[in-house]
């Protein structure tokens, strides 16, 4: 089919290329009409906390969005101070929208030091959480600032504020700045890769055509369904780094044949039939990856499926198509108007050249390679099974110390007050209107273990709802944290909804139990998640390579390398070696809740493709020769360099990214670029080839009843037997 198609290219070139010109111009209109349609709220239907939180916007404005926390300190008794509650009187009275907690609305010791110089006020802001969400913070600090007598101490701290604090409302590089400076990233890699011009702007070129004709599609999508903005980032970046992969595979293997003689047609024609088919059967595997998201019930991660899943069907449709018929266009001239010295970047023949010096070392050292390979591996495993999947307590995502917001959390601490308040719990109290219910609920929860206090905040009832405030005796992100969110859902208000009797219902609400809710949602289904992707990879590789063995293996190294991965952003970020040196970030102790997620998903198949553009090739020439050795001595020197080349260039991209404000995106793009570059080398260069070496001929079994389902050749064991 390849073949025919290469065909019809070659005699329909012009074609083909203004087809895809007229598309990349509506393209360009898609990725700015998209802008306005994205996706911005976060969701987690069905689950109690989010829905509780949800019924609490519903009902009161506030309650999506945790509070800044408003901290107060004065020589005396704060708890007699009216200076200080006439000054969260004034400012709640100036941002009537935000729903106001404190010792003066409660009378809660849990809101006082111990030494009763300190007290505190939260601030519910309103509204919907979302990227783009308003909180204000800005607003209410200048407000207190102006409220307060000089002899009082105030600063505004919370999470938005500590947020904040590290840079996290600066704005970042554009989407547009970040794929323009992966591109000129890419380009000089390119440089150095082809050495002459068109070869170099053509993985360029097709990166463009992909990334907007995939904004097309996906401005389509958003009518008729949600797309999250993160869809964007990872369209202009990831869709750059798969472009460009794919184009680089496709041109090795065109100026390959053209050096070995072929004519342009003939060149053409291998380079579909061979190269081609490992770009399907690679963006296949990206695709499994992304859409295994659908099988999550979270809104937004679906929609990260969704979109990210169209990033390798435009990039395989423009590779098969559009690059195909710019080379028919270009013939040998591929290899003119060069910008650099032949001698730097020919040599990826068989013959000569790194990579065939190194096949051959691991050909006679397969033992050697394999042991350092596996070692590697293994240390980067010790970090990976600490790996904590949650959000970061308050003290982690501090700024600099003199930052108000820093200063506040200090002075917090400083007094004893528990660092739980920057994200309280909250009961919500349905069908029972009655003050007393209020005051049961929040005397119980003060005496329950785990538990700093509680308060019932006057004003906090609309009809038969109400809230209690409560907090935990730790920050809520802390590990020690879970298994009071546990207890309370299970046990404690269970059994206070049975002594308030009638339909009262208890729900426990606030950010940090919906935090866990999206835990639950999204790791809890990942065991099936998992088994979705290996087993249609499985499939669709065992096909691709007519082999068990070379199928089985390149999953188990796959989910290595996504360990390796996984060890590499524990180690930087949740045990702090390098992050604020680098990055300036501190050590969280945690690892953002959905970052682990989405590197699977996308690293599962991005470093896919590196296993099926290498063992393809080895496949290839097996099929040609009938010697394993050779094959894998062959495949290596053939594709070392494009997988490396391939791997830097989508590392720069996803480095890009890492740049970005905000811890999360910085694990995210540290943890793809660390990924796609261990993966390239240790499990490509050492794993994969001395393991196949170890293998020998069982690297080609296929029994028959596997090739007749998959409709391939099989290779049965006698056959192997007998080569031997």
């Amino acid at each position: 089919m390849l073949e025919r198609l290469a065909h019809i290219v070659i005699r329909r070139r012009w074609y083909f290329i203004a087809a895809w010109i007229g598309l990349t111009m509506l393209g360009a209109y898609s990725a700015q009409a998209v802008s306005t349609r994205w996706l911005e709220e976060f969701s987690i239907p069905g689950y109690s906390a989010y829905e509780a939180n949800q019924r609490t916007l519903e009902t009161f404005g506030t309650g999506a969005q945790p509070p800044h926390v408003i901290v107060l300190s004065a020589q005396g008794d704060v708890t007699k101070n009216t200076a200080i509650e006439q000054a969260i009187d004034d400012v709640a009275a100036q941002f009537p929208d935000f729903r106001v907690a404190s010792y003066y609305s409660t009378g809660s010791r849990a809101y006082v030091s111990d030494d009763r110089r300190t007290t505190f006020a939260t601030f519910y802001p309103p509204g919907q959480q979302g990227f783009d969400a308003e909180t204000f913070t800005g607003e209410i600090r200048d407000a207190f600032a102006a409220a307060v007598p000089p002899n009082v101490d105030v600063h505004l701290t919370g999470r938005d504020a500590l947020y904040e604090s590290e840079g996290g409302d600066s704005d970042g590089p554009s989407v547009l700045t970040e794929a323009l400076i992966g591109g000129l990233g890419a380009t000089i890699i390119l440089l150095f890769v082809f050495g002459t011009l068109p070869a170099v702007v053509m993985p360029i070129l097709m990166a463009i055509v992909s990334i907007l004709n995939t904004f097309t599609l996906i401005w389509v999508l958003t009518y008729m369904t949600s797309v999250s903005l993160i869809v964007q980032f990872l369209v202009a970046l990831v869709g750059l780094g798969v472009a460009i992969d794919y184009a680089l595979l496709m041109i090795f293997r065109f100026r390959d044949e053209l050096r070995h003689g072929a004519d342009t047609e003939t060149a053409l024609v291998e380079t579909m039939t061979h190269a081609g088919r490992a770009v399907i059967v690679s963006g296949s595997t990206v695709a499994i990856g992304l859409f295994s998201m659908v099988l999550l019930p979270v809104p937004v991660i679906r929609s990260i499926g969704i979109g990210g899943l169209l990033i390798p069907i435009v990039s395989v449709c423009a590779a098969i198509t559009f690059l195909p018929a710019m080379l028919a266009l270009l013939g040998p001239r591929i290899n003119s108007v060069r910008v650099m010295p032949k001698r730097i970047v020919e040599g990826t023949d068989e013959e000569r050249g790194f990579w065939w010096r190194w096949s051959h070392f691991v050909m006679r050292r397969p033992l050697l390679t394999g042991g350092i390979g596996v070692a590697i591996v293994a240390l980067l495993m010790i970090p990976a099974v600490q790996l904590n999947a949650s959000e970061a307590q308050a003290k982690d995502l501090a700024g600099p110390a003199t930052e108000d917001a820093v200063i506040g959390l200090q002075r917090l601490t400083d007094a004893g007050i528990t660092q739980g308040v920057i994200k309280p719990f909250e009961v919500l109290i349905e069908r029972n209107g009655s003050r007393a219910a209020a005051e049961t609920v929040a005397e119980r929860l003060d005496s329950t273990e785990g538990l700093a206090g509680a308060g019932a905040p006057r004003g906090w009832q609309r009809g038969e709802t109400q809230l209690v405030e409560a907090f935990p005796s730790v920050d809520s992100a802390a590990r020690s944290a879970r298994g009071t969110i546990d207890d309370l859902q299970s046990d404690v208000l269970p059994e206070l909804e049975r002594e308030l009797g009638g339909s009262t219902r208890l729900t426990l609400g606030g950010t940090a139990p919906e935090d866990r809710d999206f835990v639950h949602a999204v790791y809890g289904k990942f065991p099936l998640v998992l088994a979705f992707v290996i087993l249609l990879t499985l499939v669709l590789l065992m096909r691709a390579f007519r082999s068990v063995f070379l199928s089985v293996k390149a999953v188990i190294l796959n989910l290595l390398s996504l360990g390796a991965a996984f060890g590499i952003i524990v180690f930087i970020f949740q045990q702090g070696h390098g992050s604020e040196a680098i990055w300036d970030v501190h050590a969280t102790d945690a690892i953002i809740s959905w970052i682990p997620l989405m590197i699977f998903a996308f690293l599962y198949g991005l470093s896919m493709d590196y296993e099926v553009f290498m063992v393809s090739r080895m496949r290839e020439a097996y099929d040609e020769t009938g010697d394993t050795k050779s094959a894998i001595a062959l495949g290596l020197a053939r594709t070392g360099k494009l997988v490396t080349s391939a791997a830097l260039v989508l590392m720069f991209a996803f480095f890009v990214l890492s740049t970005s404000p905000g811890v999360d995106v910085k694990q995210f793009g540290i943890g793809l670029a660390a990924g796609i570059i261990f993966d390239a080398t240790v499990i490509r260069a050492l794993l994969v080839p001395s393991i196949m070496h170890v293998a020998g001929n069982w690297n080609w079994w296929l029994p028959a009843w596997a090739g007749k389902v998959l409709r391939v050749r099989a290779t049965p064991r006698p056959a192997l037997e007998k080569s031997d």
